[in-house]
Order: structure tokens, then C-alpha cells, then sequence
């Protein structure tokens, strides 16, 4: 058991000059902080489903382009424990706030060149050569994201309210997914197919620019967390926190990342690879599946929320294990309605996939932070996020391609009750942590 977590030097709770207003601007910061990020990171997935393998990959077949198109997309999961490694040893070291200052700045910029970067046939092969390259830089920046979004809701929080500060940051994928998706459901909506496909797709990731210097206005504004001043006053800070995570919290490390494997699997299962199945293989109008994803994308929201506020009182542990139950039956379900073409039952399938992706995910803006000491806890957390990551959510999309293509739909389906039933084990192995102390 981590017991460097459950040491209790000091409250966790704000200190008194610590003033409503204070908080609120934390959980602002720490919402459109992760809202921005986010909405960088799924328009490349939104992308990739519909437009890149033709921008970049022209001379494949359809399917192997857009096993190329998922194979770029997945290049950002492999560099975000990358992130977590380099941005958490200096969240650890220096600070919360200016570490993510220096993540949204390497994200935002990132996103905002793939909107100005030419295709194949201008550039030929360093076209997909610098999309990978932007690819791998974004997955950098958001490595770090995640985890300091989430530790200057939860270590600004008064305790047994950690759970709500922490929905804050967990509520930013469904509002950038949910912007990502209106933007390009709306282009398609003004666009025709042409216009789209050589210019239109390049819009939502020049808006980052704009999204970049809000997103620094509010951040600049916040203070840093009290729990880490305070071991930065006691001259605590770990040399090497990322060492000091393998060699004394491996299990919390491995089993914190398991416990994510599903929210990723289900998130870009439900979102990037049923975007791409069902405009092809299905052969459903591209703006349809696009507005069906914004109704999901509600569900999503509605579950990260409803579980986030609720595991102060019944725990982190508990209501993940619900989801990830949950999950394991859906599994099942997913397939079989999203085959129908049915607008309202595969509004029901994906909007039931991503209410069970955030029953998990709430808590787990609490929970993985909770499982970590004070000194290591930017690496700890966002190691075992964006790990989590790896094995969720970067293979997903092309073992889905794969499975149906040789096995049909169902085989798919299995796959994600497959990674529901590793995550509920994962979770099974770790303690419950709503009541320790963060100092």
C-alpha cells in the first residue's frame, strides 16, 4: 500500500486566505485548460475517421489508408507517457501552474500546424512524414496535460469535496469533444464533399490559435496548489520522481493504468473507429453519424459528472468497478445495434458506450492522483493515465479495423467487454482512497 499517500502532515483542505473566489477560478482554469486540449486531440481523431487517409495517404488502399490514418492517430498515445515523464518530472520539481502553461502552448501549436500543413500531393512523402512528427509532438504536450488539470483541482479542494473539484478537469474531453464534433459536423453541413476535403478539414485545427491564447489568459490567472507549496517550503520535492514512482509504487502505477484501459477503449471504440465503420462499411451519411456523436457525447458528460460528485460519498472505487461492469455488457450490445443503421438506436449504442466511459473516468480524476504522495504525485497520476492510454486507446482503433475485417462486428464488441473485465480486475487490486490525506 502506498504509504507515503496516506501520510498526513498537514490538511488537504485550502488554506484560510483560500477564498471562494480562488476556487472557481481554479476550476474554471482546470476545465478550459483540459476543454482546449482535448478539442486539439479529437479533432485528429475526427479527422483521421474521415479525411487524412485521402489528404496523406492517396496511393493506398482504402483500407490500408486508413490503418495508416489510425496509425498516425496512435503515434500521440505512444508519446504522451513520453509527456508524463518529462512535464511531471518538472510538475514535481518546480510547480503545477507553469508546467501547464508550457503543455498547453506545445499542444495548441502543434494542433494549429496540422491545419497548415500541405498534403501528399504537394509535399509527397514528408507530408505524412511531418503529420507524424506534429502527431507525436501533440501527444507530448497532452502527456502532461492531464495530470496537472487534475492536481490543481483536487489539491486546491477542501476535503471530502475533491471528487466535485476533480469533475472539473474530467468534464473537458466531453466539452472538447463535443466542440471538436459540432465543428466538423457543422463544415459538413455548409460544405460539399470537395470543398471539405481539400481546405474545409483544416479549419478546426486553425481555430486552435485562437483556443491557445484564451487558454493561457485563464491559466496565467491561478495560484499554485497549496499541498505542493507546502513541499516545496519542507524541501521535499524528489530528485527524480519518475524513478521514484518505478522503484516505490509500481503496483499503484501498473493497476492505476489498467483501471483506465476501458474509459480509453470505449471512448475511441464508440467515437473514431464507429465514425470510420459506420460511414463506410455501413455506408451512413457522414453528417448523420457526426450529430449522433453529439447526442453521445451527452452521455458522456451525464456519466462523468453524475460519478465524479458522487464517489465523495460512495467512493472512487466503487463507482468505477460499476462502470467497468457496466462496460462488459455493452461490450456486447455496442455491435448488434450500431448494425441495425438505425439513427436512434445507434444513438443508443454510443450514447450507452460513453455513459459507461464516464461512470469510470469521473472518479478517476480523484482517484489515480489519490494513490500517489505529494512529491511524485504529477508522475505518478498522469504516468498511470496516459499508460492507460497506450493500451486503450492507441491500439483500439486498429484492432477494431482488424477484427472486423476478418471476424465481423461481434468480434469487435468482445474486444471491448474484453478490456472492461482488465480494468474491473485492475481496480479490484486497489484500495479505496476518498479518505486519505494528499500532504
Amino acid at each position: 500500500m502506498n504509504t507515503a499517500a496516506k501520510r498526513a502532515p498537514a490538511p488537504d483542505a485550502p488554506s484560510g486566505d483560500e477564498s471562494s473566489e480562488s476556487l472557481r477560478r481554479v476550476a474554471v482554469a482546470s476545465f478550459v485548460g483540459t476543454a482546449i486540449e482535448f478539442y486539439d486531440f479529437y479533432i485528429y481523431g475526427t479527422a483521421a475517421a474521415l479525411v487524412l487517409n485521402e489528404a496523406f495517404f492517396p496511393n493506398l488502399s482504402p483500407l490500408n489508408a486508413t490503418l495508416a490514418s489510425f496509425s498516425t492517430y496512435a503515434v500521440a498515445f505512444a508519446a504522451r507517457p513520453i509527456g508524463s515523464l518529462v512535464f511531471g518530472h518538472f510538475g514535481d520539481r518546480v510547480g503545477r501552474k507553469s508546467v501547464l502553461v508550457a503543455s498547453l502552448l506545445l499542444m495548441g501549436l502543434s494542433t494549429a500546424c496540422v491545419g497548415l500543413l500541405p498534403g501528399y500531393s504537394t509535399l509527397g512523402v514528408w507530408a505524412p512524414l511531418l503529420l507524424v512528427f506534429l502527431r507525436f509532438l501533440q501527444g507530448i504536450g497532452l502527456g502532461g496535460e492531464w495530470g496537472g488539470a487534475a492536481l490543481l483541482a483536487v489539491e486546491h479542494a477542501p476535503r471530502g469535496r475533491r471528487g466535485l473539484y476533480a469533475a472539473f478537469p474530467q468534464l473537458g474531453p466531453s466539452v472538447g469533444f463535443f466542440a471538436a464534433t459540432g465543428l466538423f459536423w457543422l463544415l459538413s453541413a455548409v460544405l460539399d464533399d470537395r470543398a471539405f476535403a481539400s481546405w474545409g478539414w483544416r479549419i478546426p485545427f486553425l481555430l486552435s490559435f485562437l483556443l491557445v491564447a484564451v487558454g493561457l489568459f485563464v491559466r496565467l490567472k491561478i495560484s499554485e496548489t497549496p499541498v505542493f507549496a507546502r513541499v516545496m517550503k519542507q524541501q521535499e520535492a524528489s530528485r527524480a520522481p519518475a524513478l521514484e514512482v518505478f522503484r516505490r509504487h509500481p503496483r499503484e502505477l501498473l493497476l492505476g493504468a489498467g483501471g483506465m484501459v476501458v474509459a480509453y477503449g470505449l471512448f475511441y471504440t464508440a467515437t473514431t473507429y464507429c465514425l470510420a465503420y459506420a460511414t463506410t462499411t455501413l455506408g451512413l451519411d457522414r453528417g448523420t453519424m457526426l450529430g449522433l456523436s453529439l447526442v453521445a457525447c451527452l452521455f458522456l458528460a451525464a456519466g462523468t459528472w453524475l460519478a465524479a460528485t458522487r464517489s465523495d460519498g460512495a467512493g472512487r472505487r466503487r463507482l468505477v468497478l460499476a462502470g467497468s461492469g457496466l462496460a462488459v455488457v455493452w461490450g456486447l450490445v455496442l455491435f448488434p445495434l450500431l448494425d441495425t443503421g438505425q439513427p436512434v438506436l445507434i444513438a443508443l449504442a454510443l450514447g450507452g458506450a460513453l455513459f459507461c466511459m464516464g461512470v469510470v473516468y469521473g472518479p478517476m480524476g480523484a482517484y489515480l492522483p489519490e494513490l500517489f504522495g505529494a512529491r511524485v504525485r504529477y508522475s505518478g497520476a498522469s504516468l498511470a493515465y496516459n499508460l492507460g492510454g497506450v493500451l486503450g486507446g492507441a491500439v483500439s482503433p486498429l484492432i477494431a479495423t482488424r477484427l472486423q475485417a476478418g471476424f465481423g462486428s461481434a468480434s469487435v464488441g468482445w474486444y471491448v467487454s474484453a478490456m472492461a473485465v482488465v480494468s474491473l480486475l485492475c481496480v479490484l487490486a486497489l484500495p479505496e482512497t476518498r479518505e486519505r490525506e494528499l500532504g
